[in-house]
């Protein structure tokens, strides 16, 4: 991004004059108090924000997002993951083990991760919602993921598995995440 500003609805700016520029296979997190734009930021990233002034640049990058506040739609458990993605067994255990997903499965009774799942996701706890949200986001194979919050929802025991199940140096984004860069944003 070079000397950019994004709006939501009008010319009006919200995210003004930024100029960001992150090499490929780091890890960056964004932090700042509630309010200052972190999510506009993922927003803006991902093409949801009007572009007023300034060069994006994305090197024709494919994107996975986790959301703060996902969306669970009646469907089976594994289609919420897979959406529509082919099916890779491997890889979607591997998710499930990463997210923290498997003893849930085992308690979805004998249809297993064939279940339906209620519109938004009404018979999971927020906790659960999140994971799968996150799970989405890992199976697809990605160049760039965006995590935005995706697990405040989530107990911290559990945050510190899934985080080294998935970014950790053996995680599932091991090869995607080389170097570590850590960005501090203040709003």
């Amino acid at each position: 991004m070079s000397n950019v500003s994004f709006s939501w609805q009008n010319d009006i700016s919200c995210l003004s004059s930024l100029n960001v520029s992150i090499e490929k296979g780091t890890f960056v997190g964004i932090v700042g108090p509630v309010g200052c734009g972190k999510s506009s930021f993922l927003a803006a990233i991902l093409g949801e924000m009007n572009l007023i002034e300034g060069q994006v640049n994305t090197h024709h990058s494919s994107f996975s997002y986790a959301a703060q506040s996902p969306w669970v739609f009646s469907d089976t458990f594994r289609n919420n993951i897979l959406l529509n993605r082919p099916y890779d067994e491997q890889r979607y255990r591997d998710v499930i083990d990463a997210c923290c997903l498997d003893v849930d499965l085992s308690r979805l009774g004998s249809c297993g991760d064939l279940t339906i799942m209620g519109d938004n996701g009404v018979n999971l706890s927020g906790g659960q919602k999140a994971r799968v949200g996150l799970a989405r986001a890992l199976y697809a194979d990605a160049d760039i993921y965006l995590l935005d919050d995706p697990l405040s929802a989530v107990d911290r025991t559990v945050v510190k598995y899934i985080y080294e199940r998935c970014i950790g140096p053996n995680g599932i984004l091991r090869d995607k995440t080389s170097g570590k860069v850590f960005a501090v944003v203040n709003g």
